[in-house]
């Protein structure tokens, strides 16, 4: 289909007749160790807990690297879950506080399988009201708890470190409402977010935001980690779409801010405060949401460029040429490409290139896209910006070729030990930092890899080795925080801070915006239950 891209009537019939998937080329040739800040609760008179500098300790091991300041703290004075306390939580929640540690071993280990905890408890609330009474209980007894929703997270941010209670989200799955005219939906913090699409593009919407992992995410765990994903550059953030929030606190009090109004400017936003707090400031129950109406035009196009300053000029030249319908510009390296060919066996639907584009368009009438994105492709190509595509317009197509996207995670877990860092940058560095590790590392890493979001400037930079490598680690890190805080970039654009970056997030932020965080924090949850170790550094500046 060469003739495709160097005479454009063709590739403008394609888009016409919706044919589905058509290739066109111009190309001629129990837990993390002991880690080294601790302490950081020192109790009060009251005996409360509350967040304040101490002394550093470090852990050291002879002969060997320092333990990395994503280890664990020692373990905080919190209570240990007693006879008594079990006999509350099953009168509490008939059937639903399992201690069965087969059925809790999946609720001990994040999805990685980096980080594991030692749970004895898993409770599974139905309603706000159980959270809340779970709550209240474990605050008056000191008892701490790890909210946990899909446990899809990557930072070790939603299961226990030690032998904290989890708090399950699952069984809080029903739609509460939904207005066809607003687009505005409202549900339980439990509805896993492939159920929410599926449901709303019955109705002819969807939701803002789509990820790789959409088919065990929960939407609560979604805003309690602000999640980004993939429709982003279209629609926004979480701190956009979410309109209203409903949480309970730890002391068990029900904060009602599920507002569905779009604008609403009476006092402090509260629901901002939770969006990102990844479960530490209370525990979100239910939600509500501006979904966009669904697109009757969708196209993809995949594409190949030989340099990333060419991938960057495209995506310039595809900013202004698609404007509107332009929904989604993801970008991948061949190294990416080489992890899903040998491990999932996806063949690579374009000639091999050393980048690779997922551009998406969605609009409201297929000619005017069609057009558009002809227009685009032609110019791409005179350009010699790109050297090889792929379009596809019906549905089955278009979810071949975003999984090329969407699994490179899975990918990444068949190669080895996986290192991954989210990180926020200026466009024109993103790929600089993967070349410069790359050079760092040398031959330590088996993989070093490079993909994310082109659209809002989020690489996902994943090294891998065959077992973990305290070594590695120790030559990734802090270097990759030090070159991102140069840029004045992000350690975390997506994923949250949890357990393994908590105390990195001074690269990222003051000692003062983090110091009035530990005042939110002593505020909200004075006795620090909700999901202790994560977030917040281990010792305040």
């Amino acid at each position: 289909m060469a003739g495709i891209f160097q005479r454009s009537v063709k590739l403008r019939t394609v888009l016409r007749h919706q044919r589905l998937h058509r290739t066109f080329s111009s190309r001629k040739t129990a837990r993390l160790s002991a880690v080294g800040l601790c302490g950081s609760f020192h109790k009060l008179p009251s005996g409360s807990w509350q967040f304040g500098a101490t002394c550093q300790k470090l852990h050291t091991v002879a002969d060997g690297p320092k333990p990395s300041a994503a280890e664990a703290p020692d373990r905080l004075p919190f209570s240990r879950v007693t006879q008594e306390d079990l006999a509350f939580f099953r009168k509490t929640l008939l059937g639903r506080a399992i201690t069965d540690s087969d059925f809790l071993e999946s609720s001990n280990v994040d999805w990685l399988k980096s980080v594991k905890g030692s749970s004895e408890v898993l409770l599974r609330p139905q309603n706000t009201k159980e959270v809340s009474q779970v709550l209240r209980y474990c605050n008056s007894r000191n008892l701490a708890v790890t909210p946990q929703g899909g446990n899809t997270g990557l930072v070790g941010g939603s299961v226990p470190v030690y032998d904290e209670i989890i708090l399950s989200t699952a069984l809080m799955n029903n739609i509460l409402a939904f207005d066809n005219i607003s687009g505005i939906l409202t549900c339980q913090a439990g509805c896993v977010l492939e159920n929410l699409s599926l449901y709303l593009e019955e109705r002819d919407y969807i939701m803002p935001l789509d990820l790789g992992a959409k088919g065990s995410c929960q939407i609560g765990g979604n805003v309690a980690t602000n999640a980004g994903g993939l429709r982003l550059l279209r629609y926004g953030s979480l701190h956009g779409t979410v309109l209203g929030l409903e949480v309970v606190l730890a002391d068990g009090r029900v904060l009602d801010c599920l507002s569905t109004l779009r604008k609403d400017n009476t006092g402090y936003d509260l629901k901002q405060l939770f969006i990102g707090s990844e479960g530490t400031l209370g525990v979100i129950t239910a939600v509500s949401i501006l979904c966009p109406r669904k697109p009757k035009s969708v196209n993809l196009v995949f594409l190949g460029c030989e340099t990333f300053e060419q991938l960057l000029k495209t995506f310039q030249l595809c900013r202004g040429m698609l404007g509107e319908i332009l929904s989604a510009f993801e970008f991948l390296d061949s190294e990416c490409m080489r992890l899903l060919n040998t491990h999932l066996k996806l063949p690579n639907p374009i000639s091999d290139c050393p980048f690779y584009i997922v551009i998406e368009t969605s609009g409201s009438n297929p000619t005017h896209d069609g057009q558009k994105l002809h227009n685009f492709l032609e110019e791409a190509m005179t350009s010699s910006l790109v050297t090889d595509g792929t379009v596809a317009t019906e549905e089955s197509k278009i979810k071949a070729l975003w999984s090329m996207r969407e699994r490179i995670t899975e990918a990444l877990t068949h190669d080895g030990f996986n290192y991954k860092y989210d990180i926020s940058l200026p466009v024109e560095r993103i790929y600089q930092l993967v070349t410069d590790m790359r050079e760092h590392l040398g031959d330590q890493a088996k993989s070093v890899v490079g993909y994310g979001h082109i659209g809002d400037g989020n690489l996902h930079l994943n090294i891998t080795s065959p077992a973990k490598d305290p070594a590695l680690l120790g030559a990734i890190e802090p270097f990759v925080y030090e070159w991102t805080a140069r840029c004045k970039g992000s350690i975390s654009a997506e994923h949250g801070l949890g357990l393994k970056k908590r105390n990195y997030i001074y690269y990222s932020k003051s000692s003062q915006a983090v110091a009035l965080m530990g005042n939110i924090k002593a505020i909200l949850d004075p006795k620090g239950i909700l999901n202790p170790y994560k977030t917040l550094p281990d010792a305040l500046k």
